[in-house]
């Protein structure tokens, strides 16, 4: 199953390897899953592991980044409709977004469902918080 992952879930993953978001890159890191990316999510997720107040190994982030762009799905991400980016509080998002829209994965899973939901419903989107994810994930079977 290819989803995106949103930059906060990856990083709460790393740090709390037990929750959901841990379960997640559990399942991408031993392949159950797949990671759609773009160059600028990967930059993204570079960026955000490489801050020292988060604490995160530089070798951890770095193989993971590594194995997730190895295994994933890169796609070449169009840009969203103008008006449906201009929703979003964050214009780093649309890159997440762009993703998925391009790439057909199942899911965008991001801690930040407010961040992506106006402009999501009008895309057809499936968004799903961590545990969400989970839930939804185990009923496919």
């Amino acid at each position: 199953m290819l989803i995106v992952l949103d930059t906060n879930v990856l990083v709460s993953g790393l740090l709390n390897p037990n929750g959901p978001p841990g379960r997640i890159v559990d399942l991408l890191l031993s392949g159950r899953l797949r990671l759609a990316f773009h160059d600028r999510v990967l930059s993204e997720y570079a960026e955000v592991l490489a801050r020292p107040r988060l604490g995160i190994r530089t070798d951890l982030a770095r193989d993971v980044l590594a194995y997730l762009s190895y295994s994933g799905e890169s796609v070449m991400a169009g840009p969203m409709c103008p008006e449906l980016e201009a929703r979003l509080p964050d214009p780093d998002d649309a890159a997440f977004m762009e993703v998925a829209l391009t790439s057909g994965a199942a899911a965008l899973v991001t801690g930040n469902i407010a961040h992506f939901a106006d402009a999501s419903a009008r895309c057809g989107l499936t968004l799903l918080t961590p545990r969400e994810f989970l839930t939804w994930w185990a009923a496919q079977g």
